[in-house]
């Protein structure tokens, strides 16, 4: 098991050890070699610096989510808002989570720490330390009375699919999550009841164990349909892969959202608009004109 040289993953994984008894419990052998640093295979970049959700479309309006006529309109609207200089309705701007299911595009780089008891995958971004898929067999609380989270409740199963002997697919499911969310970096609306369910298949490419696949499955009341893609991840070819930890949202971003408006912290540090025709911010609360 590969750890990243970090106090707190190490002590997420000796607690989850603890839970089983003793690290002699865990037999690695059982479960396929997830290890290394591993970042998303493809990426489909737009004028916005963003990856399709579905990495087999292209970005964007073209990538044509099955969403129901109200949130087809929300997303047109949000991206003629994206048009106008807007940040539409993807609340990442103010460094709040991306939340599931986008978390799994990745941003940057990312790693599974497997034990019996959870798997975690630990991300480089400030705001989503690690997720935790719980894998000790529990189910979901029967009344579901979780603190809705970013990241949701994730709970996981391995399987054994070709009867080998070993474990070679995880699968998990994904409830409790708040918003709000989007997609991706276009503004793919989800539905503002936050009643999503995640179902996930994650497994290595037989015929190139250095590709992992997250087959993603998002049954949300936005969606005609459950809307099924494919995310893949490229293993970094090194055995000690650099781990910067550098990329804090907060840090420098000159966003600055008043309401529902979003503007813009100028180099000189005045208050700008981001879009042409943008009223200025109500000001009754401060005083106005010469003194």
């Amino acid at each position: 098991m590969q750890v990243r040289n970090s106090v707190g993953a190490a002590a997420l994984v000796a607690a989850l050890l603890l839970t089983v008894g003793s690290a002699a419990a865990y037999d690695e052998s059982k479960y396929p070699d997830f290890n290394g640093q591993w970042r998303r295979a493809s990426r489909v970049q737009s004028d916005r610096i963003g990856a399709a959700f579905d990495p087999s479309k292209p970005f964007g309006r073209r990538e044509a989510p099955p969403l129901t006529a109200e949130y087809q309109a929300i997303y047109d609207a949000n991206l003629a808002d994206m048009e106008q200089g807007g940040q539409g309705i993807d609340p990442t701007y103010k460094c709040l989570s991306p939340g599931m299911p986008r978390v799994m595009i990745p941003y940057s780089g990312m790693e599974f720490v497997v034990t019996p008891a959870a798997t975690l995958i630990l991300f480089e971004r400030d705001w989503d330390f690690n997720r935790h898929i719980y894998t000790d067999g529990r189910g979901f609380p029967a009344d579901m009375d979780l603190e809705p989270r970013y990241l949701g409740y994730s709970v996981g199963k391995w399987l054994d699919t070709d009867g080998d002997g070993r474990y070679d697919t995880l699968t998990v499911e994904t409830r409790g999550l708040k918003g709000p969310r989007v997609y991706d970096a276009s503004g793919i609306p989800l539905h503002a009841d936050n009643e999503t369910v995640i179902q996930e298949r994650i497994y290595l490419d037989k015929a190139d164990p250095s590709l992992m696949h997250d087959d993603i499955t998002t049954i949300d009341h936005a969606l005609t349909r459950p809307w099924v893609v494919n995310q893949v991840y490229k293993r970094k070819v090194s055995d000690k892969p650099l781990w910067l930890n550098h990329e804090v949202c907060g840090e420098g971003n000159n966003h600055v959202g008043i309401g529902k408006e979003n503007y813009f912290l100028s180099g000189d540090g005045f208050l700008m608009p981001t879009k042409k025709g943008q009223a200025a911010p109500d000001l009754r609360y401060f005083k106005t004109g010469t003194r």
